[in-house]
C-alpha cells in the first residue's frame, strides 16, 4: 500500500489515503481498458451532487441571452440571412442553430478541461483510478461521456426554447440532437487530450484565447462570406464552424450532401482526442 493524496467525491477538498499500488498490466488491449467507463461517469454524478447548480447553469443561459438579445433585437434590423445553401431564413433561426452548437461545445469544454485539470494535477484522482482494474482508455471514455451529458443537458434545454419561439423550420430540427452529441464528444475529447499536457492553471486561460475566436467567427452570428476568401479558409479549420453548419442545415431544412464532411470532420476530431488521451495518461501514470 502506498500513501497519495486523494479526493472526495466532493472535489472539495483533499485528504490522504491509502491506495493500492498501480496493477500490472500487460500489454494488449487489456492494458489500456477493462470494459468499465460506466464507474467513471456514475464517480462524476456522486460528486456533482455537491457541486453549485448556479454555475453548471451558467452555461446554458449564455446563448440564450446570446439569443435574445441579437436573435430578438439586432434581428428587427437584419432581415432575413441567406444560408450557404442559398436558402433565406429570419435572422434569429439563422443565428439560433449556431447558438446550439455553442451551447454543445461550452458543456462539453467545461468539464472536459478545468474539472480534468483539477483531477490531474491537484486530486491526483486519475492516479487513485488506475491504481484499480480501471484501464488508461476507461479513464478517458468515462470523463468524456460524462463532459457528454453536460453537453446534451445544455443543448436539449436550448432545442426546447428553439422549438417554441418556432425557430426549427423544419422536421429535421429532431436530428439535431444527435448532432448535438457528435459535436460535443468531439469538443470533450479533444479538450481532455489538451488538458492532460497543461501543468499550471495559467495554460488554462489558453482554452477561453481559442474559444472566443471560435465563437466569433465561425458564422454564428453572420455568414461566412462577409469574410475574405482568406479569412474563410482560416475559419473552415475551426472545429466549431463544422458544428454550426451542420446544426444549422438541419434546423433549418437545407440539406446538401457536403453536409457529410462535417459529420466525418468530428469522427476524426474524436478519434484523436480518445487516443492521445489514453496514450498520455498511460504515459503519466503508468509507463
Amino acid at each position: 500500500m502506498t500513501l497519495r493524496q486523494a479526493q472526495g467525491p466532493g472535489d472539495q477538498g483533499q485528504r490522504t489515503r491509502a491506495l493500492p499500488a498501480p496493477i500490472a498490466r500487460r500489454g494488449g488491449v487489456r492494458a489500456l481498458y477493462a470494459g468499465n467507463p460506466g464507474a467513471v461517469v456514475q464517480r462524476g454524478l456522486l460528486a456533482a451532487r455537491s457541486s453549485s447548480w448556479v454555475v453548471v447553469l451558467s452555461g446554458f443561459f449564455e446563448p440564450v441571452l446570446y439569443l435574445l438579445s441579437m436573435g430578438i433585437g439586432l434581428g428587427a434590423l437584419v432581415g432575413d440571412v441567406e444560408t450557404t445553401s442559398g436558402m433565406a431564413v429570419p435572422y434569429a433561426a439563422y443565428i439560433a442553430p449556431a447558438l446550439l452548437a455553442v451551447s454543445a461545445m461550452n458543456g462539453a469544454i467545461y468539464d472536459s478541461t478545468w474539472n480534468v485539470f483539477f483531477k490531474l494535477n491537484y486530486g491526483r484522482l486519475y492516479e487513485g483510478m488506475l491504481a484499480t482494474s480501471l484501464g488508461p482508455l476507461d479513464v478517458a471514455l468515462g470523463e468524456i461521456l460524462y463532459a457528454l451529458l453536460r453537453g446534451l443537458l445544455y443543448a436539449t434545454g436550448f432545442m426546447i426554447i428553439m422549438q417554441i419561439a418556432g425557430l426549427n423550420l423544419a422536421w429535421t430540427a429532431i436530428l439535431a440532437i444527435p448532432a448535438v452529441l457528435l459535436i460535443a464528444f468531439g469538443f470533450a475529447s479533444l479538450g481532455m487530450a489538451v488538458t492532460s499536457y497543461m501543468k499550471a492553471f495559467q495554460q488554462m486561460d489558453w482554452i477561453n484565447f481559442i474559444l472566443l475566436p471560435m465563437f466569433l467567427f465561425s458564422a454564428t452570428l453572420f455568414p461566412i462570406t462577409a469574410y475574405p476568401p482568406v479569412v474563410q479558409t482560416i475559419v473552415q479549420i475551426f472545429p466549431l464552424w463544422h458544428g454550426v453548419e451542420l446544426v444549422r442545415g438541419l434546423t433549418t431544412g437545407a440539406l446538401y450532401w457536403g453536409m457529410l464532411w462535417h459529420v466525418l470532420y468530428y469522427v476524426v476530431m474524436i478519434a484523436v482526442g480518445v487516443i492521445f488521451t489514453t496514450k498520455r495518461l498511460r504515459a503519466l501514470f503508468l509507463d
